[in-house]
């Protein structure tokens, strides 16, 4: 009896969503050529965070190297990208990634993914008010920041920030309350990147213009220098060994973790499978090229202001106007600093209007409450979806450091990353062998484990296992093996026939080395971002096991037979239809 509800309980846990043949009127017209979608991937992409983000990440993390960390970030996200393009042409239908993940992984994998997208989604709205804040703060000479400083302090610990930002919680619920009556504009999109691009393009010029190749060649004597010729000490950053990279491979390493989500958004353009027109050569050169601009643009961004100021002077909460203050005047520092609020202010609106349909769509589906699937009578939006999503954002934007929110979409934009390798895998090798085989027993839950333990034995102990002490080079190298040898029996496996319209090359090495290079970079992070993100897969899991399990809609549905499972995502697709 107990051997049947264990397989009972874990075939609730692999339960797909059907697709439902949907009448014509319903079916997307093919329209978006590689053009519109590389349009739709670089207003997704492009973020105003990196107005900050690249100031952070150069003063205290990895100095001028910060042009490699956007590198790194941008290859392995570029690799995730094509996972999602082939995920997505299982599907063969528009939807979001949490919808592919329920037709093709089944449902505990897919509340994973959309519950840390819900993390993402939420994040990313707190992270650009909270940006919002800094820079205005600084405009108007952090005449904010010393009131709430004052009046609310946070005696907390140090991973919450030292006062409560009721300025940023206003933003964010104000622009909940306008969200309530006002639904997303394509227009504010357009406006929102045309700003970002503008600002973006000033501060690159001006750092070919102005900029000093010695600010990336910076020795102590220049450290001791700008000591002794400034009158607040404390605001100069560690000098490091000095150099390009003054803080090291290591630093680098640390620096890429943390540039990972200002790459996060990708996966649109491979939810647009059915609206492409050629979709197996549209969406993969769409990811490719669209990656490619915005990492120009934070590459440039990051080059100018390491050469506009010397690495351990950048101001970490403003570095852009400070960069064109410090080069041009007050005056274009001005102008800088208002165009990048007018970035922020569309950003942020268009991230609230986001937050609230993934969240609809999960409690629609059973997984969350079902009271979060409210329409207002008049407006007809999500009301309940959309004051959740606002209180959630607003509380994290009051309560959290600008760097913990980095912190924290960043090893949730990882740990997608790594689901959507490992389900490329995964479908390769179904219906070939059962999902639940696949996922239980095969190799390839054997390989993500000792890539795992691989990544942890080189964040935690790379001196040891490079300096070719006996145990701990032993180990890496045994574990090397290992994987190479799974690796090798993976790709020995028979793989899923079924003709796509777009499938990843070189499998399964690409998957396995997209894993290890995320998880290793999810290592990099503190225990403390790690001991928040349990906390709140801690209350997903809850919400899930409690709540949504029971509740789902595949609950009230006849179990599918293992037989018919492989057609299920094809038969009622436009490819299958085609083909």
């Amino acid at each position: 009896m107990l051997g049947q509800y264990v397989h009972l309980f874990g075939e609730k846990l692999v339960r797909r969503r059907p697709l439902k043949p949907r009448e014509e009127s319903e079916s997307h017209v093919a329209h978006l050529n590689t053009f519109d979608l590389v349009v739709l991937g670089v207003g997704r992409i492009l973020r105003p965070g990196v107005y900050i983000l690249a100031g952070k990440v150069a003063k205290f993390i990895a100095g001028p190297a910060t042009i490699i960390c956007f590198l790194v970030a941008s290859l392995s996200t570029m690799l995730s990208g094509l996972y999602y393009a082939e995920l997505g042409a299982q599907v063969a239908r528009s939807g979001s990634v949490y919808f592919y993940s329920y037709v093709t992984m089944g449902q505990l994998h897919a509340f994973i993914t959309g519950w840390n997208s819900i993390l993402s989604l939420v994040i990313g709205t707190a992270r650009v008010a909270k940006a919002w804040s800094y820079i205005f703060d600084r405009l108007i000479g952090n005449h904010i920041s010393q009131v709430l400083q004052e009046a609310f302090p946070l005696h907390m610990p140090s991973f919450l920030a030292t006062y409560a930002d009721v300025f940023a919680l206003g933003l964010v619920l104000l622009m909940t309350v306008l969200v309530l009556g006002v639904h997303e504009s394509a227009l504010v999109t357009k406006v929102s990147t045309g700003l970002s691009l503008l600002v973006l393009s000033l501060i690159i010029l001006s750092g070919f213009m102005k900029g000093d190749l010695h600010n990336w060649q910076l020795t102590e004597q220049d450290y001791t220098l700008a000591t002794a010729g400034s009158n607040d000490t404390s605001r100069l950053g560690p000098l490091g060994s000095g150099g390009f990279a003054p803080f090291g491979f290591e630093g680098i390493l640390r620096g890429a973790a943390l540039c990972f989500y200002i790459f996060f958004g990708v996966h649109i353009i491979a939810t647009k499978g059915e609206e492409a027109l050629t979709p197996h050569r549209s969406i993969p050169l769409g990811i490719v090229i669209s990656l490619f601009v915005c990492f120009l643009a934070y590459f440039g961004v990051s080059a100018a202001v390491t050469l506009m100021v010397p690495y351990y002077q950048i101001h970490p909460y403003n570095p852009l106007p400070q960069a064109i203050l410090h080069s041009w005047g007050a005056l274009a520092g001005y102008v800088v600093a208002v165009g990048t609020l007018c970035a922020l202010t569309s950003r942020l609106h268009s991230a609230v209007c986001r937050m609230p349909k993934l969240i609809y769509e999960m409690a629609e589906d059973g997984l969350l409450f079902r009271g979060l699937t409210r329409i207002h009578a008049c407006a007809h939006n999500r009301v309940k979806s959309i004051m959740a999503a606002g209180i959630l954002a607003g509380v994290m934007a009051l309560l959290f450091n600008f760097t913990d929110l980095v912190d924290l979409m960043s090893i949730g934009t990882l740990l997608s990353y790594t689901l959507v390798a490992f389900s490329v895998l995964v479908l390769r090798s179904w219906p070939i062998w059962p999902l639940e085989l696949s996922l239980l027993s095969s190799p390839l839950t054997r390989a993500v484990l000792l890539l795992t333990i691989l990544s942890l034995l080189l964040a935690l102990w790379p001196s040891q296992v490079f300096s070719g002490d006996p145990g701990f080079t032993a180990g890496a190298v045994l574990l090397l093996l290992l994987i190479a040898g799974i690796t090798a029996i993976i790709w020995r496996q028979p793989q899923n026939p079924f003709p796509l319209p777009f499938r990843v090359p070189a499998l399964p090495v690409l998957p396995v080395l997209s894993i290890f290079v995320n998880v290793y970079l999810m290592m990099q992070l503190s225990s403390v971002i790690w001991a928040e993100f349990g906390i709140w897969n801690a209350v997903g899991f809850a919400i899930y096991f409690g709540y949504g399990i029971r509740h789902s809609l595949e609950e009230k549905r006849d179990p599918q037979p293992p037989a018919s499972t492989s057609q299920t995502l094809h038969e009622h697709t436009p490819s299958a239809e085609s083909s």
